[in-house]
């Protein structure tokens, strides 16, 4: 494994993303939104995951502007990078093709949603987060750069625990105590191993 084997697998993992995102975001499009909790913070957040996860790495692969902040490239940990961008696209891919058009890239509430509880769901109650987390590391391990490296997992962080609560009670005010059921059996990020 080499830096440039390094980066083009993070390349290939943004692709991934995109190619995911953009025809589910259209569909989404397509189904009437009957509740929000959309803010400014949110909408702030979310672009901030954006610069972390997109455009601070490409300015490092694209310039020389963040050589400063360089460390040494480690082989072995491009490798679990590798993997972890892996289980990111399939993660990612899963959560949205099980959510369907209850999907929303903010909090959002569509016309005949329901509640997910089968697939990765039923063990999970974030997969997407959870993808996004792996993307974050992925990341941090495959781009040797303090700044570009770890920008990811800041900003999912940042989006990460500024989020949850509140998209948590808008499913909970949804699907009332279905939903409590629903998280008393499952966990949010990481499935329970007994």
């Amino acid at each position: 494994m080499t830096p440039t084997i390094a980066a083009f697998i993070w390349a290939i993992g943004l692709i991934a993303w995109l190619a995911i995102r953009i025809p589910r975001r259209r569909k989404a499009k397509r189904t009437k939104v009957v509740a929000d909790r959309v803010t400014m913070i949110e909408r702030a957040t979310l672009g901030l995951c954006i610069v972390g996860l997109v455009a601070i790495p490409i300015i490092y692969l694209a310039t020389d502007v963040l050589d400063y902040a360089n460390y040494n490239f480690s082989p072995w940990g491009a490798f679990l990078g590798t993997i972890a961008m892996a289980v990111f696209v399939a993660l990612f891919h899963l959560s949205h093709k099980q959510l369907d058009k209850n999907w929303s890239v903010t909090l959002e509430v569509r016309e005949d949603h329901k509640l997910i509880d089968h697939g990765l769901y039923a063990h999970i109650r974030h997969p997407m987060y959870t993808s996004f987390w792996l993307w974050g590391i992925a990341q941090a391990l495959l781009v040797p750069n303090w700044v570009a490296g770890f920008a990811g997992v800041v900003s999912v962080a940042i989006l990460y625990f500024s989020r949850i609560r509140n998209e948590e009670a808008m499913m909970r005010q949804q699907f009332g105590s279905d939903y409590d059921e629903y998280c008393a059996r499952t966990t949010r990020l990481v499935p329970k191993l007994f």
